[in-house]
């Protein structure tokens, strides 16, 4: 790109050098002639000025985008993240509820062994 940039500058230098030699060999007055490279170095400025305008505008529209992006990606993992924690504590949740059940139906089940081992014997 940069290539491309040095080539475009160097016709349009080129291309206002030209058009500045032919008006200063045509036949015109000098006041006239003059004015005529004037007008002609203030269109090139104005060219210059509109297309660096444009390309600003596209670069910070560019980047709006790329921010944008970025931000919903952002905001998708970390939603993605808040479900994963929230689904991990609940399997964790029921495991522990279900841990505690059988613990509690084993030892209960253990205890109602041995009672009944004591009144037999």
């Amino acid at each position: 790109m940069k290539d491309q940039a040095k080539v475009i500058a160097a016709l349009l230098v080129g291309a206002a050098a030209g058009a500045a030699l032919g008006l200063l060999l045509a036949p015109e007055k000098g006041e006239d002639l003059r004015g005529d490279i004037a007008d002609y170095v203030n269109d090139l400025v104005s060219k210059a000025k509109d297309k660096a305008q444009n390309t600003a505008d596209n670069v910070k529209q560019y980047s709006n985008n790329v921010v944008d992006s970025v931000k919903t990606k952002f905001n998708g993992a970390v939603g993605d993240a808040k479900d994963a924690v929230s689904n991990a504590k609940d399997k964790a949740q029921n495991y522990a509820e279900d841990t505690y059940s059988d613990a509690k139906s084993k030892a209960k089940s253990t205890a109602d062994d041995w009672n009944n081992s004591v009144q037999n014997a």
